[in-house]
């Protein structure tokens, strides 16, 4: 039986599961009230630290979805995502439209990944 490991449980969810070497963040926000870019930037550095903390990387992402709450932000998005993701390994990936947990928050990323080695 292989084992599931989590990360930094709470009631309610943990911030990211493994198993089988396959790395489940849960969804990452920044800063409430922040700009698109300001929130997407910290994002993707909580997304770098916690994959570090699980033994994979950047490169090693398999799947991200996006959530904005306009896709008017979409290009402020891109912009921030594009300048981080791995050019010679970007994961497949979906965005949409979806109301967020509060008003302030105007993006969430979610992120399956493998683990290394």
């Amino acid at each position: 039986m292989n084992d599931i490991t989590r990360l930094d449980p709470g009631p309610r969810m943990s911030q990211a599961v493994i198993h089988n070497g396959t790395v489940h963040l849960a969804g990452q926000v920044g800063a409430p009230g922040g700009s698109v870019t300001a929130q997407t930037t910290a994002i993707l550095e909580k997304i770098e630290a916690l994959l570090a903390r699980c033994g994979s990387d950047k490169s090693r992402i398999l799947s991200a979805t996006i959530w904005l709450a306009s896709m008017e932000d979409f290009a402020e998005m891109n912009a921030v995502w594009d300048a981080w993701v791995d050019p010679g390994n970007p994961p497949a990936r979906a965005c949409g439209e979806s109301r967020l947990a509060t008003d302030e928050l105007r993006v969430e990323i979610m992120i399956v990944a493998a683990q290394a080695g």
